[in-house]
């Protein structure tokens, strides 16, 4: 019968597999030096696992600087950064701060999801761009396929085609929730009157009404729309596709806050306040 003898008690910090949460482990047998040596060469390699994490966070929040600079205010590096902020903050909410893999996942997919975008693209090898940046940073192929997947099929215009269907993966409901918040709410309504003014679109227009049941092709056009028109067309729908709980939740009062906006608004342009 195999028997240890306990002589003294360590406490020690034990680091889980999320470095942001370090839990206490109750006590360490200081008598087993092969255990301790294990352990500490275990945490060099998580604590250099996790720098190695950060290092791509950083040089990816640089990307996005740089890809996003010539864009115009409602699609520049600040709007990536309030995606990335909103996808962490939901992804906390919905229980994926558990795994370290899926809060990499949601950091990337969010900062990265506009660098390449149609609506900016300036050459077609833009398209590449973030999928070369990610095999120099060393990200693993499954993760790479994740992140490339959820910013492929995360946008208004896929959910048009029906390219969702079946994607319930919980890292793309909190990276394209997250997403669709930012288009929504005050800063939603900032984004789509700076993005009309810089497309040279009207604010409003009675005479032209907004098109209903949209196809991909339809939304893609680059015929001439109000402003106003995108609350009906798309900004207004998206309380109603979001795809997690915590999305559901914060997108009911940027949604009221629309409505109220839009009230405000005809009433004004008719003179009628």
């Amino acid at each position: 019968m195999f028997t240890t003898t306990i002589t003294s008690y360590c406490p020690v910090f034990w680091l889980a597999e999320d470095t942001s949460t370090v839990t206490k482990s109750k006590f360490l047998w200081k008598g087993n030096k092969q255990d301790t040596t294990k352990l500490r060469t275990l945490r060099k390699l998580e604590t250099r696992k996790m720098e190695k994490k950060n290092e791509t966070i950083k040089r990816a929040e640089k990307l996005v600087e740089t890809m996003m600079k010539g864009n115009d205010a409602s699609h520049d590096a600040a709007h990536g950064f309030r995606v990335r902020d909103l996808a962490l903050s939901l992804a906390h909410e919905e229980g994926l701060h558990q795994s370290s893999d899926s809060m990499q996942i949601v950091e990337l997919a969010a900062l990265l999801h506009d660098i390449g975008d149609y609506k900016y693209k300036r050459d077609p090898s833009e398209e590449k761009i973030v999928e070369e940046f990610l095999e120099g940073e060393g990200v693993d192929d499954s993760k790479k396929m994740k992140i490339l997947s959820i910013i492929n099929r995360m946008g208004f215009k896929e959910e048009l085609q029906g390219l969702q269907v079946g994607n319930d993966a919980l890292e793309f409901g909190v990276v394209q929730d997250a997403d669709r918040l930012d288009a929504i709410g005050a800063i939603g309504i900032a984004r789509c009157f700076t993005f009309g003014g810089s497309r040279h679109r009207v604010l409003h227009d009675p005479s032209i009404l907004p098109r209903s049941d949209l196809s991909r092709e339809q939304y893609m056009k680059k015929e001439e729309q109000t402003t106003v028109n995108h609350f009906h067309e798309k900004l207004l729908k998206l309380k109603d596709l979001m795809k997690t709980k915590a999305g559901q939740r914060r997108a009911q009062r940027r949604h009221k806050f629309m409505e109220q906006f839009l009230e405000e608004f005809y009433e004004e342009w008719d003179g009628r306040a």
